[in-house]
């Protein structure tokens, strides 16, 4: 039923935002020593990832969207396990901040709802241009994550091994959107869409 599928994302909602994320999988990095980092090197990498984490934060967000309005079974397979991979990197950059002792951003609800709203929309287009949005996104949170390589402290292994898996597991997940019929987006909408990443990364930074 409609009302019993709204309810489960409601509840997905409240755990991405409220509750500490699971991972079945091994935080990587998770057996090298920690770094010895001075003060500015540890806020520079807490900032790094707590971007990753709002990042975390709306792909669970447009993956939800997305798979609340596409039309084939087979997409949505492919958007939930997608989805289940991205809650390992949100619990992957919650521990990491902590480690660092940083915190995650205070606007992620913000940051969610807005990444809702575009997974809805773009799922109402339809499951090829949703499938294109999803690839585009991935080509640029890789983008990102290539970025964050080269920022981060060289000594700080444990950051780095987490930012490696994750462009990893978001180039394979843009690989699979392609392989299932994924539609080119148009110059517009991909320039768009990295002003708005460039947006929320800013801000992120800092809050």
């Amino acid at each position: 039923m409609i009302s019993d599928r709204i309810l489960i994302e409601f509840d997905k909602a409240l755990r991405t935002l409220f509750v500490p994320a699971s991972t079945t999988r091994a935080v990587p990095g998770s057996k090298q020593a920690e770094a010895t980092l001075s003060d500015e090197e540890r806020a520079h990498a807490s900032a790094l990832m707590r971007i990753n984490h709002v990042g975390e934060v709306c792909a669970q967000a447009l993956y939800q969207g997305q798979a609340l309005t596409c039309r084939d079974q087979e997409t949505r397979r492919v958007l939930a396990r997608a989805a289940g991979e991205e809650t390992e990197h949100l619990a992957w950059t919650e521990r990491r901040l902590l480690e660092l002792g940083g915190r995650t951003s205070l606007l992620n609800p913000v940051w969610y709802l807005g990444a809702l709203a575009i997974g809805i929309a773009a799922g109402k287009i339809g499951d090829a241009w949703s499938l294109g949005f999803l690839a585009e996104t991935e080509r640029q949170v890789e983008a990102h994550l290539d970025h964050h390589l080269r920022e981060l402290p060289t000594q700080d292994s444990r950051s780095r091994a987490i930012v490696a898996q994750m462009r990893l597991d978001e180039i394979a997940h843009a690989e699979t959107a392609v392989r299932l019929g994924a539609r080119e987006l148009s110059l517009p909408t991909v320039l768009i869409m990295k002003l708005a990443s460039r947006t929320m990364t800013r801000t992120a930074y800092y809050v």
